[in-house]
């Protein structure tokens, strides 16, 4: 089904207005990264030279990366450059920042994506099921199950999983450092046990997102009509059940990008992983600002990306706004 005009027009005046707040969001990000970065306790210099260096050399190397000049000046001068694309060259690795950030933020995709493609199908699908099977035993172990995991951290199901599945039954690997070389089906099999965690956490969001969103369009009065109408059962769900039921699926599971992308510490510490959560620690322990503010700006950029195509297909499925009815 083709847009009406001013449907077109509704949906581009909603992600203009999107756009424009995530924009904002990105640059208040910045200055809250910026200025959590210089409140880290520990001096960049001696960070650097270790504790014994002599302190005149301490303030030449500080003095050398700016790090002594105003707050206002260093902020202006990164923010500059990175909206330009330089990152800056990290004070840890004396090399630029942006190849260590690219390479990390590549590595915490891929485990994001074998995430989302095992808890997102099965998310809703639990979240469908239980709805259609409301209040009966089927929807009270799909509801509580992925309440229960949701609650236990990370690092829980992780041991527990790597008890289970790497040390007991020796199915798995126990460290997502694949070997040098690796092809796709490789480095897949290695991202299968830090990707269960992840899975089991959002399971329960997605799940019940999906369930709220069916009970409440299965009790519409579109629904209702369609039944009226003498359509099958199956072609009711499909086409008028589904469409609306997940729109606010779609938000969940683009907020929890952000998450998947740059909230996984304690995964890759774990498993030994090399992704833009890891990376970020290290450069917060090592007062290695442009790494640092560089990395947790990265994920605020991917996060906005994925709230912006969130927002598109909320806008296309949403038919208020697809038909320009009411914004």
């Amino acid at each position: 089904m083709g847009l009406a005009p001013q449907g077109v027009l509704a949906i581009l005046s909603f992600l203009v207005r999107r756009v424009s707040l995530s924009l904002v969001t990105l640059f208040l990000l910045s200055i809250m990264v910026f200025l959590g970065g210089q409140v880290l306790p520990g001096n960049v210099g001696r960070a650097i030279l270790g504790p014994f260096a002599d302190q005149r050399a301490v303030d030449a190397l500080n003095h050398t990366l700016g790090v002594d000049r105003p707050l206002l000046t260093q902020y202006w001068s990164w923010i500059s450059n990175f909206v330009q694309g330089d990152m800056g060259t990290s004070y840890i690795f004396r090399s630029l920042v942006a190849p260590f950030v690219i390479d990390a933020l590549g590595n915490s995709m891929k485990l994001a994506a074998v995430a989302f493609v095992l808890v997102v199908p099965i998310g809703i699908l639990g979240g469908v099921v239980a709805a259609l099977n409301l209040n009966r035993p089927l929807d009270r172990i799909i509801s509580l199950g992925g309440l229960s995991v949701t609650v236990l951290p990370e690092f829980v199901t992780g041991i527990i999983l790597i008890l289970i599945f790497g040390v007991w039954l020796r199915w798995l690997p126990i460290s997502a450092a694949w070997p040098r070389d690796a092809g796709f089906f490789t480095q897949l099999y290695y991202l299968i046990l830090p990707s269960l965690p992840l899975f089991l956490v959002l399971f329960g969001y997605i799940a019940r997102m999906a369930r709220s969103g069916m009970i409440e369009a299965l009790d519409s009065d579109y629904t209702r009509t369609a039944v009226l109408k003498g359509l099958p059962w199956r072609t009711v769900i499909w086409r008028h059940v589904l469409r609306n039921a997940l729109l606010p699926t779609i938000t969940v599971i683009a907020t929890q990008t952000g998450y998947l992308i740059g909230g996984l510490v304690v995964i890759e510490t774990l498993f030994r992983y090399q992704g833009i959560g890891s990376l970020i620690f290290t450069a917060a322990r090592g007062k290695d600002f442009p790494m640092l503010e560089s990395g947790i700006l990265t994920i605020g950029i991917v996060y906005a990306l994925a709230t912006l195509v969130a927002d598109f297909l909320y806008s296309v499925l949403n038919p208020r706004i697809r038909l320009g009815s009411d914004q």
